[in-house]
């Protein structure tokens, strides 16, 4: 694991405007913190420790004694506690000269990804005149900002996935109708299996999936098919495939993306018309986005949300789009970046240049569902999707 880049995380505190930031855990429950830190995320953590990074000077750490090399790795003075009176004046210490302290805190939950310190740890730091203010923009430019490396990471990515998807739905084809090996039929699980094993011989990774729905079931929009739960698809049906997948190597970043397609005929009106609407509502936060990195204007993650749905509303489907926009991806799948979002939260992150994110919108009505689903990347002056583009529902 890397370790940290202390003058980094001083110049962004300093350009927050912040006297400090004070990481804090306990069993693991703040993986954020040891990501950032570059701490041991096995470690043996049965205590609590603290570490206080001031935006001028040297940092802080405050350990139990019977853990007290915990944050060994890590620059700075070290104290030492046993007991809770000790803690308490340990930390009243190591923050003596700081006001606004920035922690693994969003008021109110709104931003519930970064809200990783307890209630009462605030608590007992506003008793001692801190002003508690959140991370979760410095959490970005320390876990969503990618490498060139891991660009091109994506890159690799997206290149293999794109093929593998375009060639399943050409399988699919072969297996309802060719007279050469063709079985004259499929089920969801038999084409996730095809999709996972052209993805192993690409040497990818990924988590749960892929999804492959058909009719009804691509209305749920966190589907799984499994053996024993599948559904065959066959002439005539509504077909969506989320395929998302990452290289097998430290801090690869993953590509994610969902097509749908109909088999055997020309879709209908009412199935183009719910297409075309979840097309355009993507396209609408695409150029948001676009637009906002290229006159060099921050932009927000709901503001990419609100651009999508309001294409969806308007059409009047918004009671059938039931998720965020888009997510932040990074080597998590669902990043630690800022999301597209102004339906579960209300995300005030701001979209970094260096990220990755999905543009995702759907519309999920009883019969079938629509999600078309793109990644983007962005850097200064410029936003981009990184792959192929689906322009029209595929006929299999």
């Amino acid at each position: 694991m890397a370790g940290m880049n202390l003058d980094a995380i001083q110049a962004a505190i300093r350009e927050a405007g912040f006297d400090g930031w004070l990481f804090y855990d306990h069993h693991h429950r703040d993986p954020i913190a040891g990501r950032i830190l570059g701490l041991d995320e096995k470690a043996h953590i049965t205590r609590r420790w603290y570490y206080f990074v001031p935006a001028v000077g040297e940092p802080r750490k405050l350990v139990h004694r019977i853990e007290q090399g915990r944050l060994d790795t890590l620059p700075g003075r070290k104290s030492q506690y046993s007991s809770w009176q000790e803690l308490a004046g340990g930390l009243e210490a190591m923050l003596s000269d700081a006001r606004r302290v920035a922690m693994q805190y969003s008021p109110n939950n709104a931003i519930m990804y970064v809200s990783m310190v307890d209630a009462g740890t605030v608590e007992f730091l506003r008793g001692l005149g801190k002003q508690i203010v959140s991370s979760a923009d410095l959490v970005s430019q320390f876990e969503a900002v990618l490498s060139q490396e891991q660009v091109e990471s994506h890159g690799v990515a997206q290149r293999a996935i794109d093929e593998i998807l375009a060639e399943s739905w050409l399988q699919m084809g072969r297996r309802l109708r060719s007279p050469a090996g063709g079985t004259g039929s499929v089920t969801e699980f038999e084409m996730v299996e095809w999709l996972s094993e052209a993805m192993r011989r690409e040497g990818l990774v990924w988590e749960n999936g892929p999804n492959v729905s058909a009719n009804a079931n691509s209305s749920d929009s966190h589907y799984e098919p499994t053996a024993q739960k599948t559904a065959s698809i066959e002439e005539g049906d509504f077909v969506l495939i989320d395929i998302w997948g990452r290289l097998e190597k430290p801090g690869s970043v993953f590509y994610d993306i969902t097509w749908t397609g109909v088999v055997g005929r020309e879709p209908t009106e009412w199935e183009q018309l719910v297409f075309e609407t979840v097309r355009n509502a993507r396209d609408a936060a695409i150029a948001a986005v676009e637009q906002a990195f290229a006159e060099g204007r921050p932009i927000c993650g709901y503001e990419g949300d609100d651009a999508a749905r309001a294409v969806i509303d308007a059409a009047g489907f918004g009671k059938f789009f039931t998720h965020r926009t888009g997510h932040n991806i990074s080597h998590e799948l669902h990043g630690a970046g800022a999301h597209l979002d102004n339906l579960e939260t209300h995300d005030e992150r701001l979209i970094l240049p260096l990220t990755c994110f999905s543009v995702e919108p759907g519309i999920y009505l009883p019969e079938f569902g629509v999600r078309s689903e793109v990644d983007m990347l962005t850097a200064p002056g410029k936003a981009w999707v990184t792959g192929r583009i689906q322009r029209e529902l595929v006929r299999i």
